[in-house]
């Protein structure tokens, strides 16, 4: 994850400027509908018991996994960002990559828009596997790999650019805008296939996919469940 200071700057900032504006007007920086509500309606559903964050930032995502009908709990590493969550819901400040929680223990985990902030998101992703009960799921939803990074010029949504840069993993502040998180405290990158591989490589099995953001996808998101090894290979 970013370091913890990094976010801890940019908090209030984060919570009042860039938030704010996404309530109002449900878009991104660049105008792009993300449309993570519906996103996280379709691959979380309905369900109960606890349903854990990590990387849960200031909490924003908990009412609608409320209203889903789970128990959000959350766990970050910033305390500046956990200051706004507190009263979203039941928070712990942990590093994702060794989060406080019992294996096979919970239904379900979700990333909200957390993944380029994670540059061991891989160990992360073997974090959610461990804790998980056999059948619970995995929500995964980020940033569109193949369209938006530090190659991916956003200035024109009818004509987006992509260049070289695509196919190299790497931790990056270039952005076509210095009005988001980016430019902020940086984002790592993740070509698709090293993405998915990643979850395949935690024991995940990927199961459901969507995409977001109008004309070209801002959002990819993925549901994956964690099965017993031997199911996996069948």
């Amino acid at each position: 994850m970013a370091p913890t200071a990094t976010y801890d700057d940019i908090a209030d900032w984060y919570e009042e400027e860039f938030l704010g504006s996404q309530r109002t007007g449900a878009r991104t920086r660049d105008g792009n509908p993300l449309d993570l509500g519906h996103v996280l309606r379709d691959l979380l559903g309905e369900g109960s018991g606890a349903c854990l964050e990590v990387g849960c930032g200031t909490g924003i995502h908990a009412a609608q996994v409320r209203e889903l009908g789970w128990t959000p709990v959350g766990v970050d590493l910033s305390a500046g960002m956990l200051r706004h969550a507190r009263g979203r819901l039941p928070i712990a400040q942990a590093d994702a990559e060794r989060l406080p929680v019992r294996d096979d223990s919970l239904q379900a985990v979700v990333a909200m828009m957390a993944h380029t902030d994670m540059p061991g998101y891989p160990a992360v992703l073997r974090e959610a596997a461990r804790v998980l009960c056999s059948g619970g799921m995995f929500v995964h939803v980020g940033i569109h790999p193949c369209f938006c990074g530090g190659f991916a010029d956003r200035s024109d949504l009818d004509a987006v650019v992509i260049r070289p840069g695509y196919l190299n993993g790497h931790w990056t502040k270039a952005s076509w805008t210095d009005q988001g998180v980016r430019a902020k405290v940086g984002a790592t990158h993740r070509p698709l296939p090293e993405l998915m591989h990643a979850f395949l490589d935690a024991g995940l099995r990927l199961e459901r996919f969507a995409e977001s953001g109008d004309p070209t996808p801002v959002v990819l998101a993925v549901m994956a469940r964690k099965y017993p090894r031997h199911a996996l290979q069948a």
